[in-house]
């Protein structure tokens, strides 16, 4: 994988690097994504049903806004995580193109979420899973993921190590890599596995819609490799989409915050990661397709603290939101940019202002932690 120059030391050493803002973001366009073909495929899977979004008007009067709602995907087509939106279209896309009868390994490397999807998509369509886990993934997600009939391998290292891993196997007869990142000459299925995700900001505006809300103001997406924040960006960026479309604030743990880096930097860059209790987050370069649409139509990035995650995720629990670490993510850094008082969100985060939280991953998918990155 040759996808980025280094950044020496991390790039968080003052209050400063933990921001960045693009002012220009909104006035930034792209073509638009296949989002109704996208959806009509999920629809027609069995068990397919809008995933909540659910109103907290406590959160509103804390942020001083005038609605918050938190998109909540612990409940996926029967996963606990939005992973398998993406990684379904990139099946579906994949197996379409071989001759009927053909068996496949599918190859991926996760920190859990996305290797528990693409082993149940392997097992539901009769093919095979070999599924790569660094050091850094959560205890329990060998079992999940080994339970849907994957071949597990655990690899000594960070989630980067375990891409290059996967990589490696994908190259046996028979073997091809469903990574939810990309780099240089890896990019088709990153960018079918970014066009599934895009049924979920349709949903957004369906619901906002029915429940009288008028469009999304701000929109927080937690950040791993950046994909959802890919999607997000297309979705309400697009030309088709008719208007500026909302503030887009992107999320990362302190410990591995490589988009961050990146945008300070003004290109791609590697970081060294550490442990967090985001795991799905704990990724220390950017996808190759997402960083330019993330350069150019993010509102702002801003990085967390473990506990800033972990009241958060206590805070959504109590509203009636099943939310782990990574999904909690989403209120932390709003929360971040409230208590700042740096005008970030200046204009976008008003009294008048819906704005919308990605709860990206249920309770169940942060379950066996180890207890010190809990809190």
């Amino acid at each position: 994988m040759n996808t980025t120059a280094s950044a020496a030391p991390t790039a968080l050493s003052t209050p400063a690097d933990r921001w960045y803002v693009n002012r220009e973001a909104r006035s930034w366009s792209c073509p638009p994504a296949p989002t109704e073909e996208v959806r009509a495929f999920h629809a027609a899977q069995p068990g397919y049903a809008p995933t909540p979004l659910t109103e907290c008007p406590s959160l509103a009067a804390e942020l001083g806004v005038g609605r918050v709602f938190v998109k909540d995907e612990s409940d996926r087509l029967g996963l606990p995580a939005f992973k398998v939106l993406g990684g379904s279209w990139a099946v579906h896309r994949l197996l379409r193109r071989q001759p009927v009868g053909t068996r496949l390994r599918l190859v991926t490397a996760t920190d859990g979420n996305h290797g528990r999807a693409v082993a149940r998509l392997a097992r539901l369509h009769g093919q095979q899973a070999e599924v790569f886990l660094p050091d850094s993934a959560p205890r329990n997600a060998a079992r999940v993921i080994a339970a849907e009939g994957a071949r597990v391998r655990r690899v000594a290292g960070d989630y980067d190590t375990a891409v290059r891993a996967a990589m490696e196997a994908a190259e046996r007869p028979g073997a091809v890599l469903l990574q939810d990142m990309a780099w240089p000459g890896y990019e088709e299925i990153p960018g079918w596995v970014v066009e599934g995700y895009g049924t979920l900001f349709a949903e957004i505006d369906d619901r906002l819609e029915a429940a009288g809300a008028g469009p999304v103001d701000l929109l927080t997406v937690p950040v791993g490799v950046g994909s959802l924040a890919q999607a997000a960006v297309t979705h309400y960026r697009s030309r088709a989409h008719g208007r500026p479309g909302p503030a887009l604030l992107a999320v990362e743990p302190e410990t591995a915050a490589s988009l961050l880096a990146s945008l300070h930097h003004g290109e791609p860059v590697t970081v060294p990661t550490g442990e967090t209790a985001m795991a799905g987050l704990n990724c220390g370069t950017p996808s190759s397709s997402a960083w330019p649409t993330l350069r150019d139509g993010l509102d702002a990035a801003v990085a967390i603290t473990e506990a800033a995650s972990a009241r958060a995720m206590r805070d959504l629990a109590a509203l009636g939101v099943p939310s782990g670490p990574c999904g909690a993510a989403a209120l932390a850094g709003v929360r971040t940019a409230h208590e700042s008082g740096d005008g970030t969100l200046r204009g976008v985060a008003d009294p008048s202002s819906t704005v919308v939280l990605l709860s990206t991953e249920g309770a169940a998918a942060a379950a066996a932690r180890p207890s010190q990155e809990a809190g």
